[in-house]
């Protein structure tokens, strides 16, 4: 933040871009404005530096994309690309900053505080609404603490020792010396392993069972379902939901059969995967296997599917269409629902896809077309649109992080325009830029010739100031190495000025 500060303080002042939603690397100077409008300045391509008060804008850009501060109204950007990239919002009190994406992550609030490292290392912090707080930390698989609300206070240090209680999908996970011996718990039941998976032993109320994989195995809980395997997969029988109005029987003699059946549901597979019928009463569905998943076709209310891949296939649901033509030559999805359309045709998986989304309710809409390597193309829900050359990682990992992180230093061309017909240009990180907002015009092609047309009037300069010309209504300016004087001619509010008096 001191770092911050002191730039903030030695920079001059920048107008912002012309939508007033470019990033730094479209957004065109201005190199001299009233201080109304804003001001700026820029040194390609050791300092970028531009600000707009109208607009409670402020961004400063050092070394290209490396460095980059930005303010937006109460919103804050920090970043050495790509070891860091940090956004605050200084009325929520909240931030979150990227470290070598996506090598770890910290996210903190008011409420919360998160650290992950790989997915692998995490530490979590929450208050709760009652003033209680919710800690927790994961090296995983190695080391895991935390604490339930039911249970207490947890640790676990694999695979010597470890207590674990409401995670990854059970109550309780206890073991010492994994694989030697562990217990788990869900919803009543308790399995004993020894050796996992090769020894265990289930019981609960009325449960009980154990296996010796993968020779044989049963467990049962009376009334509710009953399980046996021998030499799995092999053989393996089932019953389950006998509590419930829709009890299932399941047969599997691998490969030569398998079927389940139940009062909704009936299903036989022959040779699997090479033939299957498959009925389902309660969804009134219907469907045929040859060689799944290749050859498939189903019928029924839900949805219906056509697919004989690699040549062709069509899943149709409710709100929901999936085609491909040659697969992978071809694909495409689409979405339709009263609230939500959305549309994506793609080639070749991620060598050129077109997304379409719009929310009819809202009237509003966005568009992402990809070309891999070439270009990105983006048009968001303001109507502003934005268009990068060359794209290389975009259409295959379309994530924002990339697009602030990473993607601005391959951006040599960067364009954004709206609807109202306001653009800005940006050729290698504003080596040269072109700005147009409304009637004013602005362009600059560092450090030989630059050229602004805004309302206070016109002026040119050639480099950065050897030689300048400056006019505002019928009074114009002469200015000779970068001197801030020079030879003034014409009137001001009817008045004649001298040659060679200020402007």
């Amino acid at each position: 933040m001191r770092l911050t500060k002191i730039l903030l303080a030695g920079a001059a002042l920048v107008i912002a871009s012309a939508c007033g939603a470019y990033a730094e690397e479209a957004s065109p100077p201005a190199e001299t404005v009233a201080a109304e409008e804003g001001s700026i300045f820029t040194f390609w391509p050791l300092i970028d530096y531009r600000e707009s008060k109208r607009e409670r804008y402020r961004n400063i850009s050092l070394l290209g994309p490396l460095i980059k501060i930005q303010q937006r109204g109460d919103e804050r950007e920090t970043a050495l690309r790509p070891l860091f990239y940090r956004t605050a919002d200084l009325r929520e009190k909240s931030s979150n900053t990227e470290y070598l994406y996506p090598l770890a992550s910290v996210e903190s609030g008011p409420e919360v505080e998160t650290f992950q490292f790989l997915k692998l290392l995490q530490k979590s912090f929450y208050a709760k609404a009652d003033g209680t707080e919710e800690r927790s930390s994961m090296l995983f698989p190695f080391y895991i603490s935390g604490r339930s609300e039911k249970y207490g206070e947890y640790l676990s240090v694999f695979p010597f020792y470890g207590d674990i209680y409401e995670r990854f999908w059970r109550d309780e996970y206890h073991y010492v010396m994994f694989p030697l011996y562990g217990r788990t718990v869900k919803k009543g039941t308790t399995n004993y392993n020894v050796l996992y998976p090769f020894f265990s032993v289930t019981s609960g109320e009325r449960e009980s069972g154990f296996q010796f994989w993968p020779l044989y195995g049963q467990s049962a809980k009376e009334g509710v379902y009953r399980k046996k395997f021998l030499v799995w997969p092999l053989y393996m029988a089932e019953e389950s939901g006998l509590d419930t109005d829709n009890p299932a029987s399941k047969l599997l003699l691998f490969p030569l059969y398998a079927s389940t059946e139940s009062p909704q549901r009936s299903s036989r597979h022959f040779l699997w995967p090479f033939f299957g019928h498959t009925e389902d009463r309660a969804k009134k569905q219907e469907e045929w296997d040859i060689f799944w998943p290749f050859w498939v076709v189903e019928r029924g209310d839900v949805r219906t599917v056509d697919r004989w891949l690699p040549f062709y296939s069509e899943e149709k649901g409710r709100e929901t269409l999936r085609r491909w033509v040659l697969w992978p030559l071809y694909r495409r999805d689409e979405i339709n629902s009263p609230k939500f359309h959305q549309e994506r045709d793609r080639l070749l998986y991620f060598l050129f896809w077109d997304k379409r989304e719009s929310w009819p309710e809202d009237g509003v809409s966005r568009r992402r077309t990809a070309l891999w390597p070439l270009f990105l193309y983006n048009r968001d829900e303001r109507g502003v649109s934005a268009l990068s050359i060359p794209a290389p990682v975009e259409p295959v990992l379309d994530r924002e992080q990339i697009d602030r992180i990473w993607a601005p230093f391959w951006r040599l061309y960067l364009q954004r325009w709206n609807e109202q017909g306001d653009s800005a240009l940006s050729i290698l990180w504003n080596l040269y830029w072109h700005e147009r907002r409304g009637q004013e015009l602005a362009f600059e092609l560092f450090p030989l010739i630059s050229y602004q047309n805004r309302h206070a009037g016109a002026e040119w300069k050639i480099l950065k100031g050897l030689v300048g010309f400056r006019s505002e209504g019928n009074l114009s300016r002469l200015q000779l190495l970068w001197l801030p004087f020079g030879i003034n001619w014409g009137e001001k509010s009817g008045q004649p000025v001298a040659a060679g008096s200020g402007l």
